[in-house]
């Protein structure tokens, strides 16, 4: 038998977002004697050593924001010059993944592909337009496009909308049913009252996720219910700015921070409702696991609906309306429903990580034949 067939992905680092979870999710999961991950990064990242342990290589390059465009573009062509062993690349950088295939495609990489996570590019005008000249290349660069959802299809790759394949974001599910002893443990772990009523959130502090408006509706909220607490999990550069924000409302004792979790399968059995309001997003893997909890999921209708998995506990509401958010807040609080979800709810609709590991196999192995 052949040796196994070296991927390389590449990202900005290897910490616990949503495109990096879903990738070590099918690296545990997929047979590492036919298929192994290795990483270009330009970080270091809360994966590192569990990818090292799994036989992966992590090659590490400095990001554009640290080098300068024209030395990092310098570093990339150099990369794939002396690593032209790589048959197969893919990209998980959004518009961005354009540079990284274009270099691999100068150093003759013969499988180049895009993934879209996403359905909107983050920072200010200059930050957006950079990446909008990135994402100019992906078109004639990649040879493969896949998207975690349709509405992520459409935003990377509107005009080779008919080439995309979708990768579903599978879970590890058993890991997330719902378990009342875990609930007990971790709620006492974080001194949560047995009688509070806990929201909570996982993501990191940027822009995107819209903390600002989440702890604008808690606030409202307690005011009415003040056994409510909110558990907010992440870091990220807004992280400071809403501790502040906390503090001017007067709720340092009703919400906690908890900076980057490794337990969030165990973090999210402790809660009783999860709140999502991001102002965009391809397929968030953190609902697909707090649905997998058996949580209700309060979120924002600007995440597309193929993230309902058809088990009544996703909302989609308005940003423009907070007293709705309230509202269903209060609707949800007063139902009290069984945490205990269908066994095959998740791989039903897909999501399930063996599903996505085997489809994954399959398409390395066939389009490297």
């Amino acid at each position: 038998m052949g040796d196994a067939i070296r991927i390389l992905h590449v990202v900005v680092n290897m910490n616990r977002g949503g495109a990096e979870t879903l990738l070590m999710n099918l690296y545990r999961n997929v047979d590492r004697t036919k298929i192994q991950f290795d990483f270009l990064t330009c970080k270091p990242g809360a994966y590192d050593s569990e990818i090292t342990e799994m036989g992966g290589i992590i090659h590490r390059i400095p990001y554009v924001s640290d080098s300068g465009h024209a030395k990092y573009i310098q570093a990339l062509d150099q990369f794939f010059v002396h690593h032209a062993n790589y048959r197969i690349v893919h990209a998980h950088m959004d518009k961005m993944s354009g540079f990284v295939l274009r270099s691999a495609k100068k150093a003759d990489i013969p499988i180049r592909i895009a993934h879209s996570h996403n359905t909107s590019s983050e920072g200010g005008v200059a930050a957006k337009a950079y990446k909008w000249f990135a994402g100019t290349f992906i078109a004639s660069c990649a040879t493969h496009f896949l998207a975690c959802s349709n509405m992520a299809a459409q935003w990377l790759f509107a005009r080779q909308r008919s080439k995309v394949m979708l990768m579903k974001n599978g879970i590890e599910s058993e890991q997330f049913a719902y378990s009342p002893v875990v609930r007990e443990q971790i709620r006492g772990e974080l001194q949560l009252p047995p009688e509070s009523f806990v929201l909570g959130h996982v993501g990191r502090f940027n822009h995107q996720k819209n903390h600002t408006f989440l702890i604008d509706v808690f606030a409202q909220l307690n005011q009415e219910k003040p056994n409510t607490m909110l558990v907010l999990a992440g870091d990220g550069p807004l992280r400071e700015e809403m501790e502040r924000k906390v503090k001017s409302l007067d709720l340092q004792h009703k919400v906690k921070f908890l900076g980057v979790r490794s337990d969030i399968a165990h973090l999210l059995q402790g809660l009783d409702m999860f709140v999502f309001p991001s102002l965009h997003e391809g397929l968030p893997v953190t609902l697909i696991e707090a649905q997998g909890a058996g949580l209700p999921c309060m979120i924002s209708d600007e995440i597309t609906q193929e993230v309902d998995m058809g088990i009544r506990l996703v909302e989609r509401l308005p940003l423009a309306d907070k007293e709705i958010w309230v509202h269903q807040m209060k609707v949800g609080m007063a139902r009290n429903k069984s945490r205990r979800i269908p066994a095959s709810s998740l791989s039903n609709q897909g999501y399930d990580i063996r599903n996505t590991a085997a489809w994954t196999e399959g398409f390395y192995l066939g389009i490297s034949r």
